[in-house]
Order: C-alpha cells, then structure tokens, then sequence
C-alpha cells in the first residue's frame, strides 16, 4: 500500500495567512489566521513579517496536536517572482532572494515561499510553490502591442486557472497538457486565457488594464481618451493608478465593489446597475470570443470559475453569448488550498517533475 503524505500550505494574503494540511487529497485542517492592522503596520516591508507570521502558523500547529516533524512537504503561495512557466517550483536560493527583495513588487504572497522553505528545512522535507502569479507561457506574437514601447504581458490568476483546468481535464478523460480551453477567472479582477496543450498560451492581463473590466478594475479603456485624462491636471500619477486598480469597473461606476450589492440595485430597479451589470458579463463573452479566434475555433471547454461564478445569472449572461463556441462549464469559487496540496502532491508522487528557479 502507498504511503499516504500529510503536506501543509501556506497562503498568505494581505491581512491573514491561510493554512491548510492534506493527508493526500483530504483536508484535515484548515484555518484563517487574521492579522490586525496594528500587527502589521510594525512592519516597514512585507519581508520584515516573515517571523511573525512563522510563529503564528507553527504555534497554531501545535495547539491543534499537529506535529511538524508528521509533515512530508510544505508548499507555499508563490509570489512575485520573474516571469515563469506554470509548474511545481523547488524552492531554492535563488527564488528566496528574489521574495524577499520582491523582484515584479512587494506583496504578502512572497511570504509563502519564505516561510515553507525555513519550516521545510528545520524538519528535513522538500518546499515548493506552484503555479505563481508571474506564470508566463504566452506566445510571442501575443506580447505585441501595437506600441513599440509596450509589450502585452502574462499577469493572471494562474493557480486557479491551472486547477481548474486540471479538474475539467480528469472529470472529461483528457489531459490537461493535451486540451484547448478557454478559462475566465472571474472575481475582484478578471482574467480571461487561452490555454493549449497545458500552456496559457493568451491571457487578458487581470491587473493593468486590458480586457473586461471586473469589480474594482477598469480593464482596456479607449486609449487617447485615457491620456487626455492623464493630463487634465486634475489627476496625479498615484491616482491614474488608482483609477486603473482598485477604484476602476464597477466601483467607478456604481460606488461598490460588491456584486451582492448590486444585484441588490438591479432588484430595486437601478437600470444603471443593470446596464453596468450587463456590461462586465458582456466583456467576458468578447474576451472569450478574442481567445476562441486564438486557438482558431478548436475550443475542448470554457470554463468559468471564480468568486463571480457563484452567480448564476452573470454566468447565464456570459454562456448566451458564448455557447456556440463550445460547452460552458461553471466551477464556482477559488480553491487555492487545495491547487497548492495537489501541485505538491504531483511531485511527491512522481508525476510531475519540479521545475527549478533561476
């Protein structure tokens, strides 16, 4: 019989770290450890962190009789590393130098990998990250912009991408690394990919404005409007940011970033919530349209995923529009415990070979 492996996963994010521990596929533990504003406001940067947030997540294994020397991997959230292709990272040397110093930006997420490794090599078992942020397999004719200063680039929710897109490939009988799918991960931002043969090989950037606009993101915006507005005087550099990610989409348009919220509206009639509403899914479908045309019609499934995807009218609104194209499958929520546990769990079966960092 094959010996069973306990992993735990770390996710850090801006005010908590998420924690779970796997005995294989099975959750047997799971918790949000919620860190004050106070707590972390003592910090300068998000490295400064690391030890606090260790302490937390070893005192709360303890306190729950689970003990670290039973664990045979920890993974880790990747984080703002240099561009990399999707996969289950070893984390080394070299990865830990560019999280601490945030070599693309400074985020919670680059804790993960810090922290696995240190708890990894204190009890003697490998540490991974899998399938961070910066994952970028686009093609390179889909880098070109039309500005010669610009190139497109790959920033996507690819943890949940690839799970998802694993998850349809094992209920269908197929491979993942031999499907053509377009997958839309709908929440606070939205990013919306096409993937072939196991390679996100297109993808609306989710961050910096390109493609559907999503709760609290603008998505692409008529380019010479844009700059107009830039230099209007009445906006800094700091707010044009702003406007772009955090206070752009639907936010902009209606005051919340809640899409509760604003079904709530649309039930009391706000036609303006509704055409708002209306729009974002609307987006999607062309987005979809765009990634259909990238893998030239040959589509296995569109998956939908993500926070969003919870509702069912917004995913009715983007499937009328979409199902001549392929099959919509829908795969609410994001479960980013378990897309770690499994990537880790890959490796130590020896079905996937970690990749190595440089």
């Amino acid at each position: 019989m094959k010996k069973e492996s306990k992993i735990l996963v770390i996710n850090p994010g801006s005010t908590s770290t998420k924690i779970g521990v796997f005995q294989d596929e099975k959750l047997l533990f799971e918790e949000v450890l919620r860190h004050s504003t106070e707590e972390i406001s003592k910090y300068e940067r998000t490295y400064d962190q690391y030890a606090f947030r260790r302490d937390i997540i070893v005192e709360t294994l303890k306190k729950n009789n689970i003990p670290l020397k039973s664990l045979d991997c920890i993974v880790g959230r990747g984080g703002m590393l240099k561009p990399v292709e999707g996969g289950t990272y070893e984390i080394n040397e070299a990865m830990i130098e560019d999280l601490k110093v945030g070599v693309q930006g400074d985020h919670a997420s680059n804790l993960g990998g810090i922290i696995a490794k240190e708890i990894g090599t204190e009890i003697g078992v490998p540490s991974y990250v899998v399938d961070p942020v910066t994952v970028d397999e686009m093609e390179d004719i889909a880098r070109i912009s039309g500005l010669a200063e610009i190139k497109r680039r790959s920033i996507v929710h690819a943890l949940n991408h690839k799970a998802i897109a694993r998850k349809w490939a094992k209920e269908n009988g197929k491979k993942y690394e031999e499907a053509n799918l377009i997958i839309a991960h709908l929440g606070g931002g939205i990013s919306v990919g096409a993937h072939k043969n196991g390679k996100i090989i297109d993808v609306f950037n989710a961050l910096y404005g390109d493609g559907a606009f999503s709760p609290e993101r603008s998505g692409g915006l008529p380019v010479g409007d844009l700059v107009k507005l830039c230099y209007s005087g009445k906006y800094s550099h700091s707010d044009m940011k702003k406007m772009i990610k955090g206070k752009g989409g639907i936010v902009s348009y209606l005051g919340t970033q809640d899409v509760r919220e604003v079904k709530k509206m649309i039930e009391k009639g706000d036609k303006k919530a509704e055409l708002i509403y209306n729009a974002m899914a609307y987006q999607v479908a062309k987005d979809i349209g765009a990634c259909a045309a990238v893998l030239k019609g040959e589509v296995d499934g569109i998956l939908l995923t993500g926070g969003i995807a919870h509702d069912s009218d917004f995913t009715a609104l983007i499937e009328e529009r979409v199902k001549f194209i392929s099959k919509v499958y829908v795969y609410p929520g994001e479960d980013e415990l378990d897309a770690l546990a499994l990537g880790g769990l890959r490796v130590l079966r020896g079905e996937e070979m970690p990749k190595v960092y440089k």
